[in-house]
């Protein structure tokens, strides 16, 4: 069921479908409307066998895995077809990777759960992966987003019941060969044995997959976990990155690297916020160009020929012009918060305890975070190829049922019409997740009629994806009289945007930009005050949402909410600190009440980091921060506690060295959750130190990606990580460094300086 149907004459969608039912009562109607099982995306070939959604073997002994997620650098390519390979008692060398577009069968539940207030009527219903409303929606969709660090909780379980079923598959078959019972057989490296028989794979293949695996799948008694090792231990990991060769020798294919018989390029020029609508070019200048074609549209304009330099320099001759209300301005979005941090609507999101006890607070502050530019490697790309009313898409998306669907409805086609290649992406940031470049990129390829790569420069990129969200942050506190002047109550209020019902606006209804700006407005929105909770034994707790519309069009960003308020709730805790003349750690520690797992990160950081007191003059600058994900025995605690060693020198703020000790459960492939935190902690300090955008005219500056005021090689501090062996539900560690460097590098600023930072990015407010 693609796009909109009729049902006894009334309009159907498939997520108004969902909610209608259950709110009427007609749940079974709506159950069998949708079918059962859902087919995966993974096709064997001639010299393959199929063994399940998941994997195929081939008659080499090749096992290929299907990825449902989008590789963007995080290493999920290597993670799912580990957890595959640990169970199935494959060898490593003989895995294979093969990313498939959105199917049911693959579906991430767990997101779509989080996520259900943006696409579900009635979220309370479809916010736990246990609902049948979510499932329904989540395989139908299909709904494969890859996002908030859920594709463990996602896709492990699935990964190691796939590896399992194939294991017992494969023993059934030599079992059978040898006139034995199949749980006497061993399967490792890729051979299943009996004594002194032998077969490989690829030998058993055929006769496996013709086998019913038992049900439950047998699964290993443990689930996939490495042995922590300290961070100054070398270690070579047995499941290294399956695209690290690739990559080093230029052969790994991005987004931007598909090339089509008969391809031509294709530029684009977008308005300005609040200037969006093409009113003209210079026309005349086109017949000397050289171009194929001028391609435009309401909002774009965009010049194709055979390179894509000689279409991008073509655009600056057209001068393309744009119009509109009025452009968006940095002081304007500014004195928006400014008035709704002051005297803003406030609606409660959260409240624990007692909310009259914040009557009289002892301290108010303000932190105020600026709009964030997304900075990938690689702009957007869309290959695309219209013919014969169908439509072909190689793109690099994170949420690529929405691109396929955004593209369909923008040529008037069915979803079933669009086919859609998974590409990499050389980074993305959550940027991948708007889905404007598949429309333009499925436009241009309908005038053509020919294969035509759509890439964006950089400045369009900075230009036409929205920033992540600005925000003012009002933390207030009541303290204990007493000594040890611990705060008893504390109230986050948070003036923006409803940043995440935007979002889910354009990417679950399709909507304009305007549109869901102008859907969102005066919404709360529970996703994006997420992390304003803090993470210590505070008794009574407040969390206050005003939103405020100030035009310019906002987004996800990694880190997300955490990183603003986790910047702010961390500031706070390190001047409550100062008001009682504590030591920051100790101070903290007081706070985390029977939280031992927070109390060992916390003492970790501080041995790793050398912590001596963060007292003026030491540089040193501590945080912590928590997250969460998923519900009841599913649910996931993240754990970070970072001690940054920074000050003021030449140029700016320096960061002489992060020290991070994080607690993320069960580690399944200990080299990628260490490569996620450090580059996290790296793209941490790029918030902290530059990466926002101010806007004249509706345009962003800078333009460039030199202006980001991103760290070089020079500018990297030594980062030190280390983790706490644990056995529990594993967290996705990718998202969690983020959020805990800047205010780590603000405190230690502040330890450096006696300067208090309040914004970010540190030092935009001057000194």
């Amino acid at each position: 069921m693609a796009g909109r149907e009729r049902l006894s004459g009334l309009p159907v969608t498939r997520r108004g479908l969902m909610a209608g039912a259950a709110a009427g009562g007609g749940l079974l109607l709506a159950w069998s409307l949708w079918p059962r099982r859902y087919p995966g995306a993974l096709e064997p070939n001639s010299t393959e066998y199929a063994f399940g959604a998941w994997l195929t073997v081939g008659e080499d002994g090749v096992v290929t895995v299907a990825v449902p997620q989008l590789e963007m650098g995080q290493g999920v390519t290597t993670l799912l077809p580990q957890i595959v390979a640990m169970e199935m008692g494959a060898a490593w060398g003989q895995i294979a990777v093969a990313p498939v577009p959105p199917n049911g069968a693959q579906a991430n539940i767990p997101l779509a759960a989080k996520w259900a207030p943006l696409w579900s009527a009635l979220p309370a219903l479809a916010d736990d992966p246990e609902s049948i409303l979510t499932e329904r929606f989540a395989r139908s969709e299909p709904f494969a987003a890859t996002a908030d660090g859920t594709t463990l909780a996602a896709f492990e379980n699935d990964c190691r019941a796939a590896g399992a079923a194939a294991r017992a598959m494969l023993a059934m078959a030599a079992a059978e060969r040898w006139a034995v019972a199949w749980e006497e057989c061993e399967v490792a490296n890729g051979i299943v044995t009996h004594g002194e028989r032998r077969a490989r794979f690829g030998e058993l293949a055929a006769d496996a997959a013709r086998m019913t695996p038992p049900d439950p799948p047998p699964l290993r008694p443990q689930a996939p976990m490495e042995e922590v090792l300290p961070g100054d231990v070398p270690a070579n990991s047995a499941y290294p990155r399956l695209d690290l060769p690739a990559k080093v020798d230029g052969s790994y294919p991005f987004a931007g690297d598909i090339r089509l018989s008969g391809m031509v390029h294709a530029s684009i020029r977008h308005g300005a916020w609040g200037l969006r609508e093409l009113v003209g070019f210079e026309e005349d200048a086109a017949r000397d160009l050289g171009l194929v074609a001028l391609v435009r549209s309401r909002y774009w304009l965009a010049a194709v020929a055979d390179s894509w330099w000689k279409a991008d320099r073509a655009l600056d001759v057209l001068r393309p012009r744009f119009a509109g209300p009025g452009g968006i301005e940095s002081e304007a979005v500014e004195a928006a918060l400014d008035e709704g941090i002051a005297r803003g609507e406030a609606q409660r999101i959260l409240s624990l305890g007692d909310p009259e006890a914040m009557a009289t607070p002892t301290l108010t502050r303000r932190y105020d975070i600026a709009p964030a530019l997304h900075g990938g490697l690689e702009t957007a790309s869309t290959t695309a190829l219209y013919r014969d009313g169908r439509l072909q898409l190689w793109i690099a998306s994170q949420a690529p049922s929405a691109a396929r669907r955004a593209a369909a409805k923008a040529l008037g086609l069915s979803e079933r019409d669009v086919t859609l290649y998974p590409m990499a992406a050389g980074g993305s940031f959550d940027a991948r997740l708007e889905t404007t470049h598949a429309i333009e990129a499925a436009l241009i390829a309908r005038d053509l009629g020919r294969p035509v790569q759509l890439t964006w420069p950089r400045g369009e990129e900075f230009k036409a994806v929205p920033p992540r969200t600005p925000v003012s942050i009002a933390l207030s506190a009541r303290l204990d009289p007493n000594a040890d002047r611990q705060p008893i109550a504390w109230r986050a209020k948070l003036a923006m945007p409803a940043t995440a019902r935007e979002f889910g606006a354009r990417l679950f209804e399709d909507r304009t930009i305007e549109a869901a700006i102008e859907g969102a407005a005066g919404e709360a929105d529970p996703l994006a005050c997420e992390g304003a909770v803090p993470p210590y034994a505070i008794p009574n707790v407040v969390v206050d949402h005003v939103p405020v519309t100030i035009g310019l069009p906002t987004a996800r960003m990694r880190g997300n909410a955490a990183v603003y308020t986790g910047f702010a709730t961390e500031c706070f805790i390190d001047e409550l600190a100062e008001i009682a003349q504590r030591d920051p750690l100790l101070y903290r520690l007081s706070l985390l009440g029977q939280d031992a797992r927070a109390a060992v990160v916390l003492r970790a950081a501080a041995r790793l980091g050398e912590w001596d007191g963060g007292v003026e003059g030491t540089a040193q600058g501590l945080a912590l921060i928590r997250m969460a994900f998923g519900q009841g025995d599913r649910l996931a605690h993240g754990l970070i506690a970072c001690v940054a060693q920074a000050r003021l020198g030449e140029g700016g703020v320096r960061v002489d060295r992060l020290s991070a000790v994080a607690d993320i459960g069960r580690i399944p492939n200990l080299d990628l959750a260490r490569q996620q935190i450090e580059g996290g902690l790296v793209f941490g300090l790029s918030l902290a130190t530059g990466s926002s955008a101010t806007y004249r005219d509706g345009m962003p500056e800078p333009r460039r990606m030199a202006g980001l005021m991103l760290p070089m090689l020079a500018d990297t501090p030594d980062v030190r990580v280390d983790f706490i062996a644990s056995e529990e539900t594993p967290f996705d560690p990718g998202e969690l460094s983020v959020a805990v460097a800047p205010p780590a590098i603000a405190n230690a600023l502040h330890a450096a300086t006696r300067l208090r930072f309040r914004r970010l990015p540190l030092l935009s407010e001057g000194l």
